[in-house]
């Protein structure tokens, strides 16, 4: 289940490409097989149906860390970064 649910797009697949880029496949394949079992535990003891939080969840959540992580990328490409929220 973990591994058809990562092809689609949604926060499972989120969670499987952040995981994945700080541990390797394994451990984000375990993550996303959590995740799902925490998911379906929900919706049998709430009977709730499953309300996927998005492919931008992690983004939403925390735009400053976001913002920080691209411009350090956008730096290490040699680029000037000058950072200022939109008007």
């Amino acid at each position: 289940c973990a591994w058809s649910s990562i092809r689609g797009e949604g926060y499972l697949r989120a969670l499987f490409l952040r995981v994945r880029a700080r541990q390797g496949k394994k451990k984000a394949i375990g993550a996303v097989a959590a995740a799902i079992l925490t998911a379906v535990h929900g919706i049998l003891r709430d009977h709730e149906p499953y309300r996927d939080l998005g492919a931008e969840h992690f983004n939403r959540n925390d735009r400053q860390r976001t913002a920080s992580r691209l411009a350090r990328r956008i730096r290490s490409l040699g680029y000037e970064v000058e950072m200022r929220p939109a008007a």
